[in-house]
Order: structure tokens, then sequence, then C-alpha cells
């Protein structure tokens, strides 16, 4: 697994390991791993792992001149996957995953991370998909994980709200924050950008979404 170069260094030898699943796309998936990984390497050192055979995180990063500012990596081979916690030069990996269930490279991302980030659309057939990958891929591995809900619309917030019960009903731990859906995230990966450098309409409020449910991950991991 290659590793790029990094101008910052991690003041800790250890590294966590965050994966971002779901067993079915279209889900914003890669859209969360990018500005989550974005969000966290302006503080920390951070190592992009595209796990995912459609390398749709490579293609969008690579699109910018600029690039981003955090070091990618592609691999899907499940036997160095399955070494991601050996790697030490990082504060934080951030994996994105492929789509599939029974994908061996997404069995041995799982098996090999911290924690775990589920997004969804809060409608009720992602949902019902959402929670039948935490029943048969997170819970067998214990591994402490969170959902969160994609592609909010605005203005059908009650839908979100009953999702988010939904998941507590049923002992699924989902994050208070939420990403609504807007243009502005299509924008920027077209452009070849995470959503914290994009400037044009609603990027402010598609940013802060985003902030919103880093802050509040973090939170998560400084309990580990």
């Amino acid at each position: 697994m290659s590793q790029g170069n990094s101008s910052k260094r991690s003041d800790s030898s250890s590294t966590t390991v965050v994966a971002i699943i779901n067993g079915k796309g279209g889900v914003g998936k890669t859209t969360t791993a990018v500005n989550i990984a974005a969000i966290l390497a302006e503080k920390h050192n951070v190592l992009f792992v595209d796990a995912d055979p459609q390398a749709s995180a490579t293609w969008w990063t690579q699109r910018h001149k600029e690039g981003v500012n955090f070091d990618l990596t592609e691999e899907t081979n499940p036997t160095l996957l399955e070494k991601l916690r050996q790697i030490q030069d990082y504060d934080l990996i951030v994996v994105d995953t492929p789509p599939a269930l029974r994908s061996e490279a997404l069995q041995a991302v799982i098996s090999s991370a911290d924690y775990l980030v589920l997004p969804t659309p809060p409608a009720a057939m992602d949902l019902t998909a959402l929670i039948e990958t935490v029943r048969t891929a997170v819970m067998p591995f214990k591994i402490a994980h969170r959902v969160l809900l994609t592609k909010v619309d605005s203005r059908s917030l009650k839908e979100t709200l009953e999702a988010q019960n939904t998941l507590l009903e049923l002992g699924i731990p989902a994050c208070h924050a939420f990403v609504r859906q807007y243009k502005a995230h299509e924008r920027a990966v077209l452009d070849g950008v995470p959503i914290t450098e994009w400037h044009g309409k609603n990027a402010k409020e598609a940013q802060a979404d985003y902030r919103r449910v880093v802050e509040e991950l973090q939170r998560d991991w400084n309990k580990l």
C-alpha cells in the first residue's frame, strides 16, 4: 500500500482508523468520506484510503490541480487492508469502502477499523437497507459506530426525526447532526474539491453540516 508524502507528522504513535460504510450505493458515502477527511486534515495528519473499486473518491480529488489537504492511496487488496492499523505515520486514516456487504475488502476494513460511520438518506427503503447493514456487517464485530443521515430534505425534517427515532428504538446509535441535500455537494465533486474549498451557492450551509458531524464524531472518538 503506497502512501503519499505528508508535510504534517503525527504527535502520537496511535492512529485511529475510521471507515465509511454502507451496503447500498448512492447514499452519500464517498461525499461523506472525502468531506470528513478534508475537515479532519485541517488539524490532523490524515491518510485517505480509497478501497472502493469504483475509485470515485480518487477521481474526485485528483481533478483539481491543487489537490486536497490529505494523502490519498487506492487499495482494494483485503490482505493489505487488514494491516491498516500497522500504519503509524498518520493521526487518522479515513477509508471509503465498496458498497457490497459480501466484499472481502469491506470485511477486511471493518475488522481493522476503530470506528464506523454509516451514511444513509432517511427514506424508508434506504433506512431498511442500512439497518440490515448494521445487523449483518457491524454488530458481529462490536465496533463503535454511528449512523449519519444524509441527503436530508430541509422541507421535510419530520422524516429525518422519524428516522432518528427508529434507529434509537432499535438501539442503533445515530448522529444528532445530519447532512442536508444541496447542489453544492454535486458542484464540489465536479470541481474536484471538498465542500470546504467550494464557494458557490449554499456552500457555507453544506460545509457547516459536515463540520457539525465531525465535531460530534470526534467527541465519540475521544471516548475510544
